[in-house]
């Protein structure tokens, strides 16, 4: 019988010791899922935070909006930054104006891409107006410490030359006065091409979306790197290209 006490003893510590091994096993791999949520957090923390401003040409209008230029930007980037795409669909650069203080205060982009315009001058608007918004914008911009990226855009010859220059001149005229980067013509090598474009004329086709991102990346490439982003050469992309299998 008093063998039995002992035995009985080392059956009671096994599971003792059995639940002190799951728990620290458990203890182990919360802190290793802490560790990796917080690099995840601080990796995000650190990335560049890049605000798309803009009207239906950045909204994917009229195609899938995983086809949209900002889309295969932040597809492009792949982490490297944060891309934040705050375009409206007929948006014009009054509504652009009303809403980029509350987005500014929401997302503290170190870059601010606008692109706004475009309704303006199919509505007819005054392009002092559309200047004056802008220039309110690229302002709040500059103030919440952002970096800006104007884009530009050109309106039909059908509403005249006069008015025509008077609205290319907005953009050419804020981004000497502000030294901003200005991509003049968002839909170069565009436009004037039907197979790129949507039936309606003026939206780009999701064919067309490659170009555009084509477009706005020499302009945006600069900035990023200003920023800290690890972006590829041309000559490393070229060399890349060529090591490519052919298919």
């Amino acid at each position: 019988m008093t063998n039995a006490i002992p035995e009985v003893g080392r059956w009671q510590r096994g599971p003792l010791k059995c639940r002190r091994w799951l728990l620290s096993v458990i203890t182990l791999f919360a802190a290793l899922w802490l560790s990796i949520g917080t690099a995840h957090s601080q990796t995000q923390a650190q990335s560049p935070i890049l605000l798309v401003v803009g009207d239906s040409l950045s909204a994917a209008y009229g195609i899938p909006q995983e086809a949209g230029w900002v889309t295969l930007l932040d597809q492009r980037l792949d982490g490297r930054a944060q891309v934040i795409n705050a375009s409206i669909s007929g948006e014009t650069s009054s509504g652009g104006a009303s809403r980029l203080a509350g987005l500014l205060e929401q997302h503290q982009p170190d870059i601010v891409v606008l692109e706004l315009g475009g309704n303006d001058g199919l509505r007819g608007l005054p392009p002092q107006q559309m200047q004056a918004n802008l220039n309110r914008m690229i302002e709040q911009s500059r103030s919440s410490g952002a970096d800006v990226l104007l884009v530009g855009i050109d309106i039909p010859p059908n509403y005249g030359q006069a008015y025509r220059e008077a609205f290319g001149q907005v953009f050419r005229s804020l981004a000497d006065e502000h030294q901003l980067p200005l991509l003049p013509f968002l839909l170069e090598g565009i436009a004037l091409k039907p197979e790129l474009m949507q039936e309606d004329g003026i939206h780009p086709t999701a064919d067309a979306q490659p170009l555009m991102l084509d477009n706005v990346w020499a302009e945006l490439a600069p900035l990023l790197r200003e920023q800290g982003v690890q972006l590829a050469t041309k000559a490393s992309q070229a060399k890349a290209s060529q090591a490519e299998p052919s298919s």
